[in-house]
């Protein structure tokens, strides 16, 4: 498979194959990734896992229930259900009553998850900064434009975990 691939990619000109484009973004997006969590892990979040990162901002800064995780992560409850008990065990989350409906159990971010997410931002910004310094200031801001263009504003999907495997929509 290697040698199919690299001969692939020798046969790729100046002005690039269609191919090449989602693989580049996705093998960016993968590098950035495995640096966040190289660096969470040296800053005492070993156990941060990039499935973590998306459910911790799915539960978000009010809560969720597992259906709406579910929904959210594009997983169904039971799988959500795993997920909030991983990150319950590591101390990321809890399960608590929702203030308005008895019935129904909210799954809210700990102190130690929304640490963890604002270490992730920070590492975020200086990644992003490690870029700048790279490639520089202009040709960032022009990546990102592009990318905020060929992007709907409505556009943000946190199941990306899941569409990625086998088990995710077509």
């Amino acid at each position: 498979m290697d040698n199919v691939v690299d001969e692939i990619v020798n046969q790729v000109d100046d002005n690039g194959q269609g191919f090449e484009l989602p693989l580049l973004l996705f093998a960016g997006f993968r590098l950035l990734i495995d640096r966040l969590h190289a660096e969470l892990a040296r800053q005492g979040h070993p156990e941060a896992r990039p499935a973590h990162g998306f459910a911790l901002q799915a539960i978000g800064r009010h809560g969720a229930t597992a259906s709406e995780l579910g929904r959210r992560l594009g997983v169904s409850k039971q799988a959500a259900g795993k997920t909030v008990d991983r990150l319950e065990r590591l101390g990321y989350v809890e399960r608590a009553d929702d203030d308005h409906d008895a019935r129904r159990k909210l799954v809210r971010l700990t102190p130690l998850g929304v640490e963890m997410l604002t270490r992730s931002a920070a590492i975020f910004n200086d990644l992003r900064a490690e870029w700048v310094r790279t490639f520089g200031a202009r040709r960032i801001r022009d990546l990102e434009a592009v990318l905020r263009a060929a992007v709907p504003a409505t556009f943000f999907g946190l199941d990306a975990a899941t569409w990625l495997s086998s088990e995710g929509n077509p």
